[in-house]
């Protein structure tokens, strides 16, 4: 079964994005803080990452460069979510690491089209 992992700090699109993914026959592992999560990842093995760009600590730019830079998961798909549209929000994304981008609030069958597509193509490149 394919394994999504998804990070976002808040907890009601956190619990609508994982029902969503279940029901659409996805097995879901989340968290909500970048902190910790290279180490999460490499222990979880998800075969690809949405993430929120706004998490505390460490926010989402700085997990997708800590990502691409980890030999272990530098080919990880990562989508990132966000809840600002800008276009220089999305290219901040693209250059941080991040494969995708789409914005909040989630439109589920845009996303699931963009996870599909990812993980068709396979790894990260």
């Amino acid at each position: 079964m394919t394994k999504i992992f998804v990070v976002e700090d808040n907890e009601m699109n956190l619990d609508m994005i994982t029902r969503r993914l279940v029901r659409s026959g996805f097995e879901v592992a989340s968290a909500t803080s970048g902190v910790g999560l290279v180490e999460r990842l490499r222990a979880e093995r998800p075969d690809l990452v949405l993430l929120d760009l706004g998490l505390p600590e460490v926010d989402g730019f700085a997990v997708a460069r800590a990502l691409r830079g980890d030999l272990q998961l530098r080919d990880l798909p990562i989508i990132a979510l966000t809840a600002h549209a800008l276009t220089t929000d999305r290219d901040r994304a693209l250059e941080a690491g991040c494969d995708d981008f789409t914005t909040k609030p989630v439109d589920f069958a845009n996303l699931l089209g963009r996870i599909r597509a990812l993980l068709e193509r396979g790894a990260h490149g």
